[in-house]
């Protein structure tokens, strides 16, 4: 279990471009960002202005992207720049815009991901903070969008879209892991159909869409003077009202281009939970705002489970069994609170009590309505952060641990015979001067039952 660090920018970019919505003169910066930023955008236009988180609950708009809001300072078109940043594996970025959206570039995230690379990326000093889905989740719309995510062991999409087009059937698109976002995803371009034009021009919006930016779909026959009248307004050239098909600058990467924009979009619009996910979407008529109702959701969900229990199979042969963990600490009956370890890496362990009625301890603590006692808890998530610092020494067997300080201690629900304790135990720090600090959690299935942070001292047997 070796546990993945939080990741930013090496140092900053810049892109430069027009806006798809107010055909604006626009450069966007990406700037790296301390450990638990999160994503946040600056309106460096406006003076006074909050910083805007990039989470779901401040989407305002999703007409034809994703706009968030905090005071006066709204920005939009975000879901290109956001895709890029969450698949390359970036969690902390200051992003600064000097207008109302980020620029269009061409269409896709590709650019944004270029420049990631160009830059490059740096391990910090926190955890990644993954959630993981454990069990099936669904939204639907009521209008026959649907979005289900499932357990997964990494991140994975799938979208299916009905563009309700004669011209473009139903198309389908895959990605099975995020690391193959840049070369099946990241270039494919935003889209728009003719009938829609007419209507988005009315609603003051696409200023700056052509055919550098995006791929329009000519699917339904209009007059000639009707196709003429919006090319010259598109500052187009003209073409025949008989040729149905793609108006483009270059051809479509891929057959199904605009559904895999489509799952791009999913891509940025899920960044706006604010932790990375482990688990596969499956997207069936996805567009913005249902993305967003969705991210949504699931955030709901992660602040239910803030702190999420560890994978534990009992079927799975354990890293330490209760004879090895005896070669580990000088426990021995009855205060050995730990049977087994399932999973440990360098600044974090996972261990395992089965509470049984037998515990001597439940003879004269509550003997009528048997709970463990609480400092019994505390004792055994240290036992199991004593093995993580051990296990790193030489010759672990001829150093034990003892308490040195215990801060925020808190019981959250009684452990009675039959629970099943998992512990996770992470370090908060490098072992200095044999002094390690420790942050443990105590969870009976889902359910947080008990927490602590404390600091301990190794110090040689005599």
């Amino acid at each position: 279990m070796e546990t993945t660090k939080q990741k930013t920018l090496k140092g900053s970019f810049s892109l430069f471009g027009k806006g798809l919505h107010t055909g604006l003169n626009l450069t966007v910066t990406f700037n790296p960002a301390p450990d638990n930023t999160g994503y946040k955008i600056q309106r460096i236009d406006l003076e006074g202005q909050p910083i805007i988180d990039a989470i779901a609950e401040n989407v305002v708009d999703t007409q034809r992207g994703t706009v968030l809001a905090k005071g006066d300072a709204r920005v939009s078109t975000i879901e290109h720049g956001m895709a890029a940043l969450y698949a390359m594996g970036i969690d902390n970025c200051l992003i600064q815009v000097n207008g109302p959206e980020f620029p269009i570039l061409d269409g896709s995230a590709i650019l944004y991901v270029e420049k990631i690379k160009e830059v490059g990326i740096i391990e910090q000093s926190a955890p990644k903070d993954y959630y993981i889905i454990r069990k099936k989740m669904e939204f639907r719309d009521g209008n026959g969008s649907v979005i289900t995510i499932l357990p997964d062991d990494d991140f994975s999409i799938t979208a299916m879209c009905d563009f309700q087009s004669k011209f473009i059937s139903s198309q389908f698109a895959t990605l099975d892991h995020i690391d193959r976002f840049e070369k099946e995803i990241a270039s494919a371009r935003t889209f728009v159909f003719v009938r829609d034009i007419i209507p988005l021009l009315k609603a003051n919006l696409i200023k700056g869409g052509d055919l550098d930016n995006a791929i329009v779909i000519y699917e339904r026959q209009i007059t000639q003077d009707a196709l003429d009248q919006l090319a010259d307004l598109l500052k187009v050239p003209r073409m025949d009202a008989n040729n149905i098909g793609y108006i483009q600058h270059k051809p479509l990467i891929w057959d199904n281009e605009c559904t895999r924009h489509k799952l791009l979009d999913i891509i940025g619009d899920v960044a706006l939970i604010g932790k990375p996910l482990k688990g596969r979407i499956v997207a069936t008529r996805p567009g913005h705002a249902v993305n967003n109702k969705f991210a949504r959701m699931l955030r709901k969900e992660i602040r239910k489970h803030d702190i999420q229990a560890p994978s534990y199979d009992p079927n799975e042969e354990p890293l330490f069994d209760n004879i090895r963990i005896r070669e580990l600490l000088p426990h021995r009956y009855p205060m050995q609170l730990i049977d087994k370890i399932t999973a440990m890496g360098a600044t974090s362990i996972v261990g395992v009590k089965n509470i049984t009625a037998n515990e001597p301890f439940f003879q004269g603590h509550f003997p009528t309505e048997p709970v463990m006692p609480g400092v019994l808890q505390i004792e055994a998530m240290a036992q199991c952060g004593g093995i993580l610092v051990l296990s790193q020494l030489e010759e672990p067997e001829r150093w034990s641990t003892y308490f040195l300080k215990i801060d925020n201690v808190k019981f959250r629900k009684k452990v009675v015979p039959g629970d099943t304790l998992l512990f996770r135990v992470e370090l908060l720090g490098p072992l200095r001067h044999g002094i390690s600090s420790m942050k443990g959690y105590i969870f009976v299935g889902e359910q947080v039952v008990a927490e602590a942070s404390f600091t301990a001292q190794i110090i040689k047997n005599k």
